[in-house]
C-alpha cells in the first residue's frame, strides 16, 4: 500500500466529514461521496423561503475534548451561540421539566398522584421487574411503574412504532444512563454543599447561530480548499473486492432527493450515469444494512438475511409560522398525548434567533414514523393541516395564526433497538472484517447505534487515527460508557478554544 492510501468516505454528514477533515489535515487524498445535493445528513439544516430548520435539533456539547477542538477548528468562535439548556414534557395539559426533576413533577402531579409515584417507586425496590432487558422494565426499576407510565412509555412508543415492552432496554442505557427517581430526590433536597460528588444536567450549550448545517457546509467547503473532493448527488451503488480487500466503489447520479429530504432541487445533468472510484481504503457512514447489499461478490446469505432484518424509524417535520409571542422558552415540548400524532415540537428561535423571521418564530412538529406509512404518505398540505390542528389542541397556537407551512421528511433517522438487532450487527460486523477489512463503518447509521453527533464524530476522528497514524482504537467502544450523555460531573471542564 502507498504510504498515503487513498481514501473513499461514503457519505457526507458529520462523521464522513470529519473523517474527511482529518484526512486533509494529513495530506491524504481523499474523496467524500454523497447521494443528496446538500451535506450535513440528519444534521443537516433545511431551509425554505429564508426559513432554516434543525432536523430533530442537536445540542453541541460533548464530553470528548477532541471533538470540542475539532468544531472550532471548522468554526470560528463568533459563529458560535451559547444557548440556555431548556426542554419540557406536555402532560395532560401541564409542562413537566425534562429531565424529571423528582420536586417540579411530584409538585405537578399533584399531593395523590405523587403519593402513589413515590409509593410504585419504592415498590418497585422491593420487587423490581424480573425483565429488565426491555425498555419498560429497565424504566420501571429506576423510576417506578407509575411514572414510567407517566412519563416515558407513552413518547416512546410514539418514537418507536411498536409497544415499550419489545424495544431492547439499550436505547434507555444510552439516552438515560444513571438517572433515576431516587437520584433526583436526592438532588432535589441535599443541600448544595453536600453535593460535590452530584453530577447535574448541563444548562447551556453551543449552537452554530445558522443552525447546525453551517458546521458542516463549512466543514466540505474547508475540505475542498485542502485538496479532498466532495462528490454531492452521487449513490453508492457497489463495492467492488476480492482476496480480502475492497478496491473501489460505484456510484450512480441520483440527482439528489429533493426538497422532501431538505435538500435544494438537483444540479446535475447526468442522472443515471455511473462514475468508479479507487480506493486503498473505504470509511462508510452509509447505513450498515445498506453497506453489507451493496457489496460485489455478494455476501453470503446468513450476513445477507441479517443486514436485511435490521430496521430504522424515519422523521418528519412540519414547521409552521407562526407570530413570535407565539413561541416559548424551550428548545423542545415532549409531547405524551396519546391521542395526538406529534411527538416533540422545537421553538426554532429558542435554538439561533437566526433561524426565524422579525416578529416570527416557528415551530417544528415533529413525528415518528415509518418510510411508506400513512403520516409519511400524506400529502405536505395534508400534513400542515393536521400539525396546525394538533398544535391548537394543544392549547399552543390557535389555528388562525399558522401563516404557512413546511414539510422536510428525513429516512433512516434512528437505528431500530430490536431484540435481534445487536446479533445481526455481529454477524455483519464478523463477516466485513474477515471479507474487506479495510471497509470501516462509522457514525450512527453506519454502525447502526444510537450516537449523538459528538459520537458519530468521534468513531471517525479515531478511525482515521487509525489510518494515518497507525493507532489501534477499538472505535466500536465509542459511546458505551455508563453516564448520561447530557450530565456534567464536578470535575468536567469543557476545553478551552
Amino acid at each position: 500500500m502507498a504510504e498515503k492510501p487513498e481514501v473513499v468516505v461514503i457519505g457526507a454528514g458529520p462523521a464522513g466529514l470529519t473523517a474527511g477533515w482529518e484526512l486533509v489535515k494529513r495530506d491524504v487524498p481523499v474523496t467524500v461521496l454523497e447521494g443528496d445535493s446538500v451535506v450535513g445528513g440528519i444534521s443537516r439544516t433545511a431551509e425554505r423561503e429564508g426559513w432554516r430548520f434543525d432536523i430533530g435539533g442537536h445540542r453541541f456539547f460533548t464530553k470528548v475534548p477532541e471533538v470540542e477542538t475539532l468544531w472550532h477548528e471548522i468554526l470560528p468562535d463568533e459563529d458560535f451561540l451559547m444557548r440556555p439548556r431548556s426542554s419540557r414534557i406536555m402532560y395532560n395539559g401541564k409542562l413537566f421539566d425534562y429531565p424529571l426533576r423528582a420536586g417540579n413533577a411530584l409538585r405537578g402531579l399533584g399531593v395523590l398522584e405523587a403519593a402513589r409515584c413515590i409509593f410504585s417507586y419504592f415498590w418497585a425496590r422491593v420487587r423490581p421487574p424480573k425483565d429488565q432487558t426491555k425498555f419498560e422494565g429497565w424504566v420501571a426499576a429506576r423510576f417506578g411503574w407509575r411514572l414510567y407510565g407517566i412519563f416515558f412509555k407513552t413518547y416512546t412508543e410514539k418514537v418507536w412504532g411498536v409497544p415499550a415492552g419489545t424495544i431492547e432496554a439499550d436505547w434507555a442505557a444510552q439516552r438515560i444512563k444513571n438517572l433515576s427517581l431516587l437520584n433526583a430526590i436526592v438532588n432535589a433536597v441535599m443541600p448544595r454543599r453536600n453535593q460535590k460528588n452530584i453530577a447535574s444536567l448541563i444548562e447551556e450549550f453551543q449552537y452554530p447561530k445558522h443552525g447546525p448545517g453551517m458546521m458542516w457546509e463549512t466543514a466540505a467547503d474547508k475540505i475542498s480548499e485542502r485538496g479532498g473532493k466532495i462528490i454531492l448527488e452521487e449513490k453508492v451503488r457497489t463495492i467492488h473486492h476480492a482476496d480480502g480487500r475492497a478496491s473501489g466503489v460505484t456510484t450512480v447520479v441520483t440527482g439528489g432527493y429533493g426538497p422532501g429530504a431538505g435538500a435544494p432541487e438537483a444540479s446535475r445533468t447526468d442522472i443515471g450515469s455511473e462514475h468508479h472510484y479507487s480506493a486503498d481504503e473505504i470509511i462508510s457512514s452509509m447505513s450498515f444494512s445498506s453497506l453489507i447489499r451493496v457489496m460485489d461478490p455478494p455476501a453470503p446469505a446468513h450476513v445477507l438475511a441479517a443486514a436485511n432484518a435490521l430496521r430504522y424509524r424515519d422523521f418528519l417535520t412540519v414547521a409552521l409560522v407562526v407570530p413570535e409571542s407565539a413561541g416559548f422558552p424551550d428548545n423542545w415540548i415532549y409531547v405524551h398525548s396519546p391521542e395526538l400524532l406529534v411527538g416533540r415540537i422545537q421553538n426554532f428561535a429558542s435554538w439561533s434567533p437566526f433561524l426565524v423571521k422579525e416578529g416570527r418564530t416557528c415551530l417544528g412538529m415533529e413525528y415518528f414514523v415509518f418510510e411508506g406509512d400513512e403520516t409519511w404518505s400524506m400529502p405536505d398540505e395534508d400534513l400542515i393541516a393536521l400539525a396546525t390542528k394538533e398544535l391548537a389542541q394543544l392549547g399552543l397556537v390557535p389555528a388562525d395564526q399558522v401563516e404557512r407551512g413546511f414539510v422536510v421528511r428525513m429516512p433512516k433517522a434512528y437505528p431500530f433497538y430490536d431484540a435481534d438487532y445487536k446479533k445481526n450487527v455481529d454477524i455483519m460486523r464478523g463477516w466485513l472484517a474477515e471479507a474487506t477489512p479495510n471497509v470501516h463503518p462509522v457514525g450512527r447509521n453506519g454502525m447502526h447505534r444510537y450516537n449523538n453527533q459528538d459520537h458519530s464524530m468521534y468513531t471517525a476522528l479515531l478511525t482515521v487515527q487509525n489510518l494515518a497514524d497507525g493507532a489501534g482504537h477499538d472505535v466500536w467502544s465509542v459511546n458505551v460508557e455508563e453516564d448520561y450523555h447530557e450530565e456534567v460531573s464536578p470535575g468536567y471542564a469543557k476545553t478551552p478554544h
